[in-house]
């Protein structure tokens, strides 16, 4: 076996300052993923200089003359035991570049690597160079898949270009944006989560389920309408995210509504019912504005009176329908604070409810933070991002989204979206995620967006990703100096998102109905069938 001292190959054929071929043997060869390194000569400052290019292994492959496929089993047999079968072995290297002492990332080679030059196994000195930050900077989110011994962090910096957790159901992405959280939580940031599925609301529990050292500064909002997953007593404290409907616009009420600009006449009955309520009751529900449309359409004096209270009352009863509104409306301030995690819990609600739920909180968000009145930077995580912020279709928090992800940067509000369906964002939200951390991806519309939305990731990396194991991704952009293939490490948070034990789940149900004696006799009393089944 070699150290990384020794040379496992040497380059042959043509080599270029993307890649090379390599010759090696069959006990020296490494794996493929692995890492290797090659001196090679760069012109730094006018002056050529040796450095060490870092490469990954991305292919394996070998030969023999000898044992062709044109001859038979016999012969083969014979070359075998004669031990004349010139085995020769290669692999193909992609390169990833070579660290200058002054400066931060990694560079890309512009000279070619020259042929008959040595190739070895990277040190691990080597790779922490690659693959480290300082720690003020780094969030540690794992180690090289194929160096386990080796630490992976991300920098915290390159979040402020947005960041895309990208991988199929069941790949991991949840449980890795809950690394990236703890991280961030750790270092003092100020996070707020929008969780459609109650992923993150156990963010203030150690994995055994004991209160987290940070938990004080963990905070879950849930409206009273969503059902939730989860009791109080597994999470903690839970707060009520509730918006008053008397806190409303017209113009916000006509856009919850659906009612379209064209619909003059309906927004102007609307707006004069609206009137009379804030006239006459200064806490009024949705229920309130449907009652009375209702009633001043018994009432109206002519028949064209009546058919615009019966036209704003169909209205009236999609906004009573989205059960989102309470009596007064939660402070931003409760949810925006240094150095707290607040998960949005969204879990039950309909998605026109939480679709105008989002809308209307990280408007408040971004207009808070922009106008210098929350001095801290936000990371904004949006869990299920492609239903808010579609493709395919108009919501109403895709436009607030859009203008997070095109101008938040400049303000300090950072996106964070994590989906399984890639293909169904908007593609200019997706392309303003400069960094990416994929998973596990094995639809061709997904990978292809994937692909058009990076310029990071190569073809060799996308034909990578169906074959990643659970909990293991590719990061890209400018949260990592290079390319880097991770395995996400343990979380020390409890995960709210993991699949149910369906074993564990049937075993008590026949537990409960205590049936487990009853089917353990019956198949006791069955015997084997020892005959032969006859054709009648």
């Amino acid at each position: 076996m070699s150290t990384m001292h020794e040379a496992i190959g040497i380059i042959v054929g043509e080599a270029s300052s993307t890649s090379f071929i390599f010759s090696s043997t069959t006990e020296r060869c490494p794996s493929r993923l692995d890492y290797v390194s090659i001196q090679s000569m760069e012109l730094i400052d006018g002056v050529l200089t040796e450095v060490d290019v870092l490469a990954q292994v991305e292919a394996i492959f070998s030969a023999s003359d000898a044992l062709s496929q044109y001859i038979g089993f016999e012969a083969i047999r014979r070359i075998k035991a004669a031990d004349i079968d010139d085995i020769r072995v290669y692999g193909k290297a992609r390169i990833l570049g070579y660290m200058q002492d002054d400066e931060r990332d990694a560079l890309f080679p512009r000279r070619s690597i020259t042929p008959g030059s040595e190739v070895r196994l990277a040190s691990e000195s080597l790779l922490e160079r690659f693959y480290s930050f300082e720690a003020d900077e780094a969030l540690d989110v794992g180690s090289l898949i194929t160096r386990r011994s080796v630490n992976v962090s991300i920098s915290v910096t390159g979040l402020r270009r947005h960041m895309a957790i990208i991988a199929q159901t069941g790949a991991g992405k949840s449980y890795a944006a809950g690394v990236i959280l703890e991280e961030l939580l750790e270092k003092g940031a100020t996070v707020l989560i929008i969780d459609p599925h109650a992923d993150y609301v156990l963010m203030g529990r150690n994995e055994d389920a004991s209160i987290h050292e940070l938990s004080d500064r963990c905070k879950v909002f849930r409206n009273p309408s969503s059902t939730g997953r989860y009791e109080e007593s597994q999470i903690g404290t839970i707060e009520e995210y509730t918006i008053a409907f008397s806190d409303l616009s017209d113009d916000e009420v006509f856009e919850i509504a659906g009612v379209a600009p064209s619909y003059r006449r309906i927004r102007e009955t609307m707006s004069k019912v609206l009137g009379e309520l804030r006239q006459s009751n200064s806490a009024y529900t949705p229920d309130d504005l449907l009652d009375t449309l209702l009633g001043h359409m018994e009432t109206a004096a002519t028949q064209g009176e009546r058919s615009d209270y019966a036209s704003a009352v169909r209205f009236a009863r999609d906004l009573v329908r989205m059960r989102v509104f309470g009596g007064s409306s939660t402070q931003l301030s409760r949810l925006l604070a240094p150095m707290q995690l607040s998960t949005l819990d969204l879990s039950g609600l309909d998605h026109s409810s939480m679709d105008y739920i989002v809308a209307k909180l990280l408007r408040e968000v971004y207009e808070e933070v922009s106008s210098g009145r929350f001095p801290h930077p936000v990371f904004v995580l949006v869990e299920e991002a492609h239903n808010f912020v579609s493709r395919e279709n108009s919501t109403m928090s895709s436009s607030i989204l859009k203008r997070i992800a095109a101008e938040g940067r400049k303000f300090g509000v950072f996106l964070i979206v994590v989906t399984q369906r890639p293909s169904k964002i908007h593609a200019d939200t997706l392309s303003q995620c400069n960094s990416q951390i994929i998973m596990k991806l094995t639809n061709p519309k997904d990978q292809n967006s994937v692909a058009e939305s990076s310029e990071r990731l190569s073809s060799d990396l996308l034909a990578d990703l169906p074959g990643l194991n659970p909990g293991e991704a590719v990061i890209v952009g400018p949260i990592a100096k290079a390319p880097v293939m991770v395995k996400i490490r343990r979380r020390r948070t409890r995960e709210g998102g993991a699949d149910i034990d369906i074993v564990s789940a049937l075993r008590s149900a026949r537990k409960e109905v205590g049936i487990d004696k009853v089917v353990a006799k019956h198949k006791e009393s069955q015997e084997k069938f020892g005959g032969a089944f006859e054709d009648e």
